[in-house]
């Protein structure tokens, strides 16, 4: 990084920059905004639209390209999923729009396989459901979630993560959508980061699925946006639950705080066309050759084993994995994710939850940022040989 104004602004605050080698995670900001999306956005700036019209007309563009019923741009894919459990609670209903977060009088209730328990079901809580597990870590059977199913359930969620190897224990997501359906409850997928091969970018709801949300931030567009995709009823039902709703209809949803600028809106529509139009085998290319960068660099030191990350799917392709031989140097993996952030420059990474290697991803670094991370890597070791 030869260029002395990277990070001046931040520099500027008496704040440290740091490199990237985590990924799109929203502790460290989450994504870079694509050239061509924040010229949309400039374009954007100083024209003020009636914001029901701009989000119907951006949602009905972005549901055409993606061949999906209706669309609505959120602040984010957490609030996607608070604006689908509220959608599914209280429909169109005004009284119980604003009720909420109190769910008395309505099914409150969303179905969620044990096995499937992840970080952000949270966000499903938030507009006053209740997380229901089924099944057990064993799996969960078609009888069982059948069995649970009741006027009390809102709906069934189900996140999904292609590049993952299948879990057999778990109903998929087909058997969920028919037993589901089968008891006219509808079905919520989180597929926050499903932008890659193309057709899964939508499939969910394409293959049945009353909803599914995407993080429009893996395609270029600023870290506060998503999409909602969905049926027409349950995306017209999340518009009168936004903020735009609250505003526009004076109904006092829950939606108030979830509010977007008009000028991410458009970069949303922007990076969407992007995403559907660009040269996707140079994008992938251009992210091995980084990955390549520091696995060929530290390859062949001894006492550490590094392995590239083959995965293409979803929005953060290659990267690797690196372990770090205790008996050879004076560190552990954990350690050493400690040391990287206390360097110069300082490289933030992790050793992911449930696992024991650390994982290195190029998401967020340019060419030379991944060059850097290699040396500095290789430096660090040298002085913790025994």
């Amino acid at each position: 990084m030869n260029n002395s104004n990277w990070g001046s602004i931040y520099k500027e605050l008496g704040l440290e920059p740091i490199i990237n080698a985590t990924g799109s995670v929203t502790a460290l900001g989450g994504s870079i905004v694509a050239k061509e999306v924040q010229e949309g956005m400039d374009l954007a700036n100083d024209v003020y639209i009636p914001m029901t019209q701009l989000e119907k007309k951006v949602g009905d563009q972005i549901a055409n390209i993606l061949n999906v019923p209706a669309a609505y741009i959120t602040s984010g894919a957490g609030s996607a999923l608070t604006l689908a459990a509220a959608a599914f609670m209280a429909g169109k209903d005004d009284d119980k729009i604003q009720q909420l977060p109190n769910t008395d009088g309505m099914p409150n209730k969303i179905l969620i396989q044990k096995r499937q328990r992840y970080w952000y079901d949270r966000c499903m809580e938030l507009s006053g459901g209740q997380l229901v597990e089924i099944g057990d870590e064993n799996g969960t059977t078609a009888n069982q979630l059948s069995d649970a199913i009741d006027s009390q359930t809102a709906c069934v969620h189900y996140p999904v993560y292609e590049q993952e190897e299948i879990d057999k224990k778990i109903l998929r997501l087909e058997e969920v959508i028919e037993i589901a359906h089968g008891k006219n409850k509808p079905v919520s997928v989180d597929a926050a980061g499903q932008i890659f091969p193309l057709e899964n970018f939508g499939k969910y709801v394409r293959m049945g699925a009353d909803f599914q949300c995407i993080a429009a931030k893996y395609m270029g567009a600023p870290h506060s946006t998503g999409i909602a995709l969905g049926t027409e009823d349950v995306i017209d039902s999340i518009s009168r639950h936004s903020f735009v709703g609250y505003e526009s209809r004076r109904i006092r949803g829950i939606g108030r705080p979830h509010k977007i600028d008009r000028q991410e809106i458009i970069g949303v529509l922007y990076a969407v066309k992007r995403w559907m139009g660009m040269n996707h085998e140079e994008r992938l290319s251009i992210e091995e050759t980084k990955t390549l960068n520091i696995v060929n660099f530290l390859k062949n030191i001894k006492g550490i084993k590094v392995e590239i990350i083959n995965n293409i799917i979803g929005h953060q392709p290659f990267g690797l994995s690196m372990d770090i031989d205790s008996n050879i140097y004076k560190t552990t993996n954990i350690d050493f994710v400690e040391i990287l952030k206390n360097s110069t420059p300082s490289i933030w990474t992790r050793v992911p939850d449930g696992e024991e290697s650390i994982v290195i991803h190029v998401f967020g670094m340019n060419d030379e940022q991944s060059n850097i991370v290699a040396n500095v890597i290789k430096n660090k070791l040298e002085g913790l040989k025994i």
